[in-house]
């Protein structure tokens, strides 16, 4: 099973596990071979097959250097002592046993059949086609030679080449099958990769339209709520700003959202207080309290997305609450930081805000939910409107929540 390995390492995986099963077969071959050598030698006392069992054992000794290197070199040094082997065992059988019926069939073909089992080390089957075929034809030559030369003529043997098919025709099974997941493991991959570009994509264009109600579109809301004459210069330093930011490719980077707290120097770093001052330039009493220090506790995707949040809560009391003070409470509770954006303006029906509206429903609560946090919002037709957002805290890797130095 080749699901989920990458594309270039399934062939050679599956091949290994392949070549480690002939292997282990081959094995038992050269084991069943020296048991017969022994059973003969201790059952007919006039035979001498001791010869035969030393030369099974180098052969079994090449066989375990290949099993466990898996290199070219090993494979024909396999090859080269298993010849030898397979000679030297097939010419002491045939000296002094008729090879006659499946019992001689037999006593001379585990050798050969471990020897066409030499695997190869190649990374797909169709190489193990060869190095099989290498086996089969050496072991099969110098056994022929052997037995000719003990008995004055060659016996073919019908047991070493039916297993002979039948390893051709496993191996033949697995080219094919191998083929087919390869094929099925690309099309996995285009799959995936294909539903990795949707999702980034989605996410891009998620961002921009955050990003352009948070620039343009606040920023029309600031011009059309000042007075006329000279624009404020910190309004005008403001949309000088967010024209640079739109006209650069930094919002497209998570590189600022690496992670780790922010530096320790204050909640006057954060982006929270970022947000706060620019609401005030726009002319919006913000009144801060609670835990402050807190915020700079936060890593910094969720402090940024934070910022962002509140801005946007921020603009949009400035804009539809029909008041200009608002309050940004703050309270810590260890494993998550609570943030409060309170009015006391005309509020609205939450139940009436439309799926097309990009202000609370992606700027303000998307936002917060993109860092694992959430949100909800309380309002009252007449009675003002309360925003909390939740995100969580950093933990340390003692599992105890990060604490501010000097703390």
């Amino acid at each position: 099973m080749t699901i989920g390995l990458p594309a270039h390492l399934a062939p050679r995986t599956t091949s290994r596990s392949f070549i480690s099963g002939m292997h282990t077969t081959a094995f038992v071959c050269i084991a069943a071979a020296m048991v017969l050598a022994v059973v003969y030698e201790t059952r007919w006392t006039g035979l001498i097959m001791w010869p035969a069992l030393v030369a099974m054992m180098p052969m079994a000794v090449a066989l375990a250097l290949a099993e466990a290197l898996k290199t070219q070199l090993f494979g024909v040094v396999y090859l080269v002592v298993g010849t030898a082997s397979v000679y030297w065992f097939s010419l002491t059988i045939a000296s002094q046993i008729e090879l006659v019926g499946i019992t001689g069939a037999v006593t001379v073909a585990f050798p050969k059949i471990a020897m066409l089992l030499v695997g190869g080390t190649g990374a797909r089957p169709s190489s193990g086609l060869l190095w099989c075929l290498g086996g089969f034809a050496l072991a099969e030559s110098a056994s022929a030679i052997a037995i000719a030369q003990a008995r004055g003529e060659y016996v073919f043997d019908e047991t070493t080449f039916a297993a002979f098919v039948v390893v051709l025709f496993v191996l033949a099974t697995t080219l094919v099958g191998q083929r087919g997941a390869d094929r099925s493991q690309a099309s996995l991959y285009t799959a995936a990769r294909e539903e990795l570009v949707a999702a980034l994509r989605h996410k891009i264009e998620v961002r921009a339209a955050a990003l352009l109600h948070d620039t343009v579109l606040n920023q029309l809301t600031a011009i059309s709520a000042s007075t006329s004459g000279e624009l404020n210069p910190l309004l005008a330093e403001q949309i000088r700003q967010d024209l640079s930011l739109l006209a650069s490719p930094v919002w497209l980077s998570d590189t600022e959202a690496a992670d780790g707290a922010q530096e320790d120097s204050g909640w006057q770093s954060t982006a929270v207080y970022e947000a706060i001052m620019e609401a005030s330039a726009l002319g919006l009493d913000v009144d801060a309290t609670g835990d402050l220090a807190s915020l700079a506790l936060l890593d910094v995707e969720p402090s940024r997305e934070l910022g962002r949040a509140v801005k946007q809560c921020l603009v949009n009391v400035l804009a539809h609450s029909g008041t200009r003070v608002a309050e940004v409470a703050v309270h810590s509770s260890g494993t998550e930081l609570l943030l409060m954006v309170v009015d006391s303006g005309r509020g609205f029906e939450p139940s009436s805000i439309g799926t097309d509206r990009f202000g609370l429903r992606h700027s303000v609560l998307g936002r917060i939910e993109a860092v694992g946090g959430s949100g909800q919002i309380w309002s009252t037709p007449g009675r003002g409107t309360s925003v909390v957002l939740r995100v969580p805290m950093p933990v340390s890797r003692t599992g105890v929540p990060a604490l501010r130095s000097g703390s």
